[in-house]
């Protein structure tokens, strides 16, 4: 790749996306504003020439797959080495081996046999890129987000968070090791099964005490250190580490090693004491301990040799350091001092630390970051049932919640929730712990995690959030609130429809239950709006919706401001039957009511409003302006916040679409690009990709059309081929641009692909088919069906939305053909015309045509100047007397396949 040159602050928002940041996360730590983050991320894209935000994020880490460096493998997320790594040069070479001979290798050992620092330093020798996936704090059920969040991918509304990652690793070759497998051992199964299947070219490796059980999986066994060698080396390394000047005889040494079974954890453990009993000194402590157990031989006695120097540790910690370990294990993944504290109310801050810091010192905890420590898992689960025994265990989950449901609140009124990750296992596991009875503390953590996993994208784990707080909530008022949070989650996922309309539907249940007429009145109205905005997404018959209106008119204040704005969008939305219909005067009535409630998600609705009445007037430059107008309002609409997830997406939706519809395709591409750069646009609905791929195409922007298209396509029918109405219509531009190019085979299958009846979505692309199909005779010349074809272009059949279009190429069509109505059709074709820009170009041309007109000529060539529209301006300068050469030059660029 050449360099590409990036300003300072573009180098900057570039490595936040790497880092896998929000939009409003970059604003908030460069302190610049969310819309300038856009505008520097939608330039990287084209500097980048990267399809999306996702491969952005790739390539701000200078990498081509997970992890990949200059053709290096760099494995992200490995745990940094804080000691030597000693031995296992035999392990390695079998790990090596096992890879070249299967895709999931299985390092089996008992706890504290060094499994995952094996893991770890195989993974920085690996020649693919990866990550590293730490499952020790993850509970059954969080698989699947523990790996995406090591990758940075997110939820989108047609792929389950599975598909997503299936995607990220499909690209190439990619190695994910999932360490400590053991607790969530099905789970892992099942993804490692059904990733192998959908990635043929990733490998994983796990670690485990038991197998996955999955076909295919190659097994390295990892047992003790080998005695008289790496055991010693080890044992004298981490002494050296405690004590600089440790000196003993090697022969103790080796007495040390073989009463531990060479097991590495447990050597460690006892260098650690060296510093203070010396080797003779933990070499009779440690003969006493192993006496006093029983057990057999094998991995048995290793596990009792473990224990033993465990339980030998553990008795060697005065009463402070044994309070503090115990407590310790409450925590499922890192801590850092104040969740220690939260953990051990009364104590002081130094006093915590130094008994923290005496803990790391004889290896009972060690640094999982800067300020961070974290218990191993062997070491956590005898702490685990150190706590059980001391009677503490109730009480401290009790603390333990309340710090969760305190952290989750102080990250959900943070800037973009900033920190969760690090602390997500955690707030997670208190969550699931709390008892039925746990009150408001439960209920604020369900809350909090609901928002904060909505703000990293884990929608449907935000969605579950949501509810368990409903099921949770003290009160009904409490309820609905979390039902309608769960409800505008759905409108990012792919349940939406009927869940989304009957959670409103619930909650407003729940606030009449509450006896709050005005909340139960904006969610019935709510509910009807949103429902006859989607006609392609709810099918809740007319009559039933008008029966709502009525219930929320009786239930609210019409003197309440936000109630007033509500009711009046549910009665603009309700006038007509008809799908996507709104009353004029209506609409704007609502409006008013809107801004004098001040709310932008109202405004917003209420300007879709008047959008629909425009749209169904045939009025499209004043949808396009009211759609521009909408734009504005997206600074007022936190993209983390649920509530706003509708009207983000609409609003760049129809945007879009009414620029495309206008003809005003530099402000299509400009909002589509926009989505494009956006964290939670990118993604939606193939939203970003459908909407840039005509546009596009119309502007002959060949290559990049084509590779939007390409990647939609594919990423369609790797997610299951959801939603068909919303990828297939995209199919005309990629259509049109090999049948521009000449290449009929390729247009022909892609135009095999164009929906032939209506897909039910409002802005359906698909009705560009006929369109498609005349500018593809006309600058082709393939003019043998003209008739036929001009004749359904001007049938009643054609969607008005997009007769700007339709009309002036069959008119050019007619006249190119020699069709008797040719000028009559020049004619007709006026109106439509001058609603759209590229059909007015289109439409001068035409007359250019059809009169031999010169003037004509050169104004439409201009007109598709100020469009972009390079192709079109292209074939017309060759029809320009002095001019075919310029026009030559351009066609042959655009014909170039890149």
């Amino acid at each position: 790749m050449h360099p590409v040159e990036v300003s300072e602050r573009e180098a900057e928002v570039l490595a936040a996306v790497g880092r896998h940041l929000t939009n409003t996360q970059i604003a908030s730590r460069l302190h610049i504003s969310v819309r300038t983050v856009e505008s520097h991320v939608s330039s990287l894209l084209r500097k980048y020439g990267a399809a999306n935000r996702r491969e952005l994020a790739v390539l701000a880490a200078g990498q081509g797959e997970p992890g990949e460096q200059d053709g290096r493998g760099t494995v992200s997320g490995v745990p940094a080495a804080h000691t030597s790594f000693i031995g296992r040069d035999a392990e390695l070479a079998e790990i090596e081996a096992a890879a070249g001979r299967a895709r999931l290798v299985t390092l089996l050992g008992s706890g504290g046999a060094g499994k995952s620092r094996l893991a770890a330093v195989a993974a920085a020798a690996s020649r693919h890129g990866g990550v590293f996936v730490d499952l020790v704090p993850v509970r059954d059920g969080f698989v699947d987000q523990a790996v995406a969040a090591a990758l940075g991918v997110a939820e989108r509304p047609e792929s389950e968070l599975r598909t997503v990652i299936a995607e990220r690793l499909g690209r190439g070759r990619a190695l994910v090791v999932l360490d400590n497998c053991e607790h969530v051992l099905d789970a892992v199964a099942e993804f490692a099964d059904r990733i192998l299947a959908a990635c043929p070219g990733t490998r994983i490796l796990a670690t485990s005490r038991e197998r996955l059980g999955i076909p295919g999986e190659r097994i390295v066994r990892v047992g003790p250190l080998p005695l008289a060698s790496h055991a010693e080396a080890l044992f004298t390394d981490r002494a050296l580490a405690a004590d600089p000047g440790f000196a003993a005889d090697p022969d103790a040494v080796a007495e040390i090693c073989a009463r531990l079974d060479g097991m590495p954890l447990a050597i460690e453990l006892a260098a650690a004491r060296c510093a203070s009993l010396g080797a003779p000194g933990v070499l009779a402590v440690l003969s006493d301990r192993l006496r006093l157990l029983t057990g057999g031989r094998g991995a048995d006695e290793r596990h009792r040799s473990l224990r033993a120097v465990l339980a030998w540790s553990h008795d060697l910690l005065d009463e402070e350091e044994r309070a503090l370990f115990r407590r310790l294990a409450v925590f499922a993944g890192g801590f850092d001092l104040a969740a220690v504290l939260a953990v051990t109310p009364g104590t002081p801050a130094d006093a915590a630390a130094d008994v923290l810091g005496r803990l790391a010192e004889k290896n009972m905890v060690v640094r999982a970051g800067p300020a961070r420590w974290r218990l191993l898992e062997t070491v956590r689960a005898f702490a685990a049932e150190r706590l059980a025994l001391s009677g503490e265990e109730a009480g401290l989950r009790r603390l333990h919640l309340a710090w969760a449901s305190r952290v989750a609140a102080e990250l959900a009124d943070a800037p973009a929730g900033e920190g969760f990750d690090a602390v997500a296992d955690d707030l997670r596991a208190a969550l699931a712990a709390a008892p039925a009875d746990a009150g408001e503390t439960a209920h604020g953590l369900a809350r909090s995690l609901g928002g904060l996993a909505y703000a990293r994208r884990f929608t449907r784990e935000a969605y579950d959030h949501f509810m368990e707080a409903a099921e949770r909530a003290g009160s009904p008022a409490e309820a609905a609130g979390d039902l309608k949070s769960a409800a505008d989650c759905t409108h990012v996922m792919p349940t939406g429809g009927h869940q989304h309309f009957e959670l409103l539907c619930a909650a407003a249940e729940r606030a009449r239950d509450a006896g709050d007429g005005g909340a139960e009145a904006v969610l019935l109205a709510t509910a009807v709006v949103t429902t006859a905005r989607n006609p392609g997404w709810y099918a809740i018959p007319h009559a039933d919706l008008l029966r709502l209106v009525e219930r929320a008119e009786a239930a609210g204040d019409p003197g309440d401001p936000v109630v007033a704005a509500w009711l009046a969008a549910a009665r603009a939305w309700t006038a007509s039957a008809e799908p996507y219909s709104a009353d004029p005067a209506l609409a704007e009535r609502a409006v008013a009511a809107a801004r004098a409630a001040g709310d932008p998600v109202l405004v917003s609705a209420g300007l879709d409003a008047v959008v629909s009445a425009a749209l169904r007037a045939g009025r499209l430059r004043a949808a396009h302006r009211t759609g521009r107008e909408r734009l504005d309002l997206l600074a007022a609409l936190p993209g983390d916040d649920p509530r706003c997830a509708a009207e983000i997406v609409d609003i760049v939706h129809v945007a879009v679409n009414c620029a495309t519809a206008a003809g005003d395709l530099p402000g299509a591409l400009a909002v589509a690009r926009r989505a494009l750069a956006d964290d939670l646009l990118h993604d939606q609905y193939y939203l970003s990709s459908n909407t840039v791929i005509v546009p596009l195409a119309l502007s002959g922007e060949f290559g990049e059309a084509l590779r939007y298209a390409g990647e939609a396509w594919e990423s369609w029918l790797r997610a299951g081929r959801p939603g068909s109405g919303m990828m297939l219509p995209a199919a005309v531009g990629p259509a049109l641009v090999h049948g521009l190019r000449g290449d009929r085979a390729r247009h022909r299958e892609w135009r095999a692909r164009v929906p032939d009846a209506a897909t039910g979505q409002v802005f359906d692309l698909s009705a560009l088919a006929g369109f498609a199909d005349a500018l593809v005779a006309v600058h082709g010349g393939c003019l043998g069906g003209a008739a036929e074809l001009v004749a359904g272009l001007f049938s009643d059949a054609t969607d008005p939305l997009y007769a700007g279009y339709a009309h002036p190429a069959g008119a050019e069509l007619a006249v190119l053909a020699g069709l008797p109505d040719a000028a009559a059709l020049v004619s007709a074709a006026e109106a439509a015309a001058a609603e759209n820009a590229w059909g007015a170009a289109c439409l001068a041309r035409a007359r250019g045509r059809l009169h031999g007109d010169a003037g004509e000529l050169a104004a439409s060539a201009e007109a598709w100047e100020r469009l972009g529209a390079r192709f079109e301006r292209a074939a017309t300068l060759l029809l320009l007397p002095g001019r075919a050469d310029e026009g030559r030059a351009e066609m042959a660029r655009l014909m170039k396949h890149e």
